[in-house]
């Protein structure tokens, strides 16, 4: 059965995650019931790379999809993004080897989380707007402590027991574009939660809330500060996932600018 690598975007609001649920609206079941749609058939695998959370976004999530098809990559994709709402978008379908793997082939992974620093009328559900001023220079020191092979038990709301808490951060760069802070978190793999409770803690350090010392003191002992720090999912991107022999993220930039 021939397989396509999808990149896919969407804007998380209205859907809850991406993985398929019962009872609720969630991005894969959006792409799965386009795919029935478009090609009449029932029998197809769609796995994505990773699951996001509900209100999560994605700029160039990636997915396989298993499907007996006669119709070339581009007519596909023009097909089910016809059949699909406005806030999903399948970028690019490719051919791809029989054994290629979305999530299990994936190197690397990197999310971008956008802070606005004023009220903003237009971007809301892509934001979290903090009204307190926040000390970049404290926030760049306690980011350095995320970087490397740390155990992250305290930023996931895993089940205990279940897989291994440690995590390969390979960066976490901040940038200002106007009136919006940018960082990116790149990385092996990502607990659920991990990115929003480490952009929490990064934040109550930027508002004087918490000191470097206790933020990087989260990574030695277990502790509920982070769960209670959680930031938001409207400002949480997945960025890109990365495979064998691609180039990195790229510049760090906003998906938008707010002067």
């Amino acid at each position: 059965m021939p397989r396509f690598k999808l990149t896919i975007e969407y804007a998380g609001t209205r859907y809850s995650g991406w993985q398929i649920q019962a009872n609720a609206r969630t991005v894969q079941g959006e792409i799965d019931h386009a795919i029935r749609e478009v090609t009449r058939r029932r029998e197809f695998e769609l796995y994505g790379a990773g699951r996001t959370d509900a209100g999560v976004h994605a700029l160039a999530q990636v997915a396989h999809l298993e499907l007996y098809t006669d119709l070339p990559p581009a007519v596909l994709r023009s097909r089910i993004n016809d059949a699909l709402a406005a806030d999903i978008h399948i970028r690019q379908i490719e051919k791809v080897p029989h054994r290629f793997h979305a999530r299990h082939d994936a190197v690397s992974r990197s999310y971008l989380y956008q802070i606005a620093r004023r009220k903003t009328a237009f971007f809301k559900p892509y934001v979290w707007w903090i009204k307190e001023p926040l000390d970049l220079a404290r926030v760049r020191d306690a980011a350095a402590a995320f970087v490397g092979m740390k155990n992250f038990a305290s930023f996931t709301a895993d089940e205990p027991g279940e897989k291994s808490t440690r995590v390969l951060i390979e960066g976490l760069e901040l940038a200002e574009d106007g009136a919006l802070l940018l960082l990116r978190i790149q990385g092996s793999h990502f607990l659920w939660r991990m990115v929003r409770r480490i952009v929490g803690v990064l934040a109550a350090v930027g508002r004087g809330d918490l000191t470097v010392g206790q933020a990087a003191g989260f990574l030695d002992e277990r502790s509920g500060i982070p769960a209670a720090l959680t930031a938001p999912a409207s400002g949480l991107f997945l960025e890109r996932v990365m495979y064998a022999g691609d180039s990195g993220p790229g510049p760090l930039r906003g998906v938008f600018r707010v002067e």
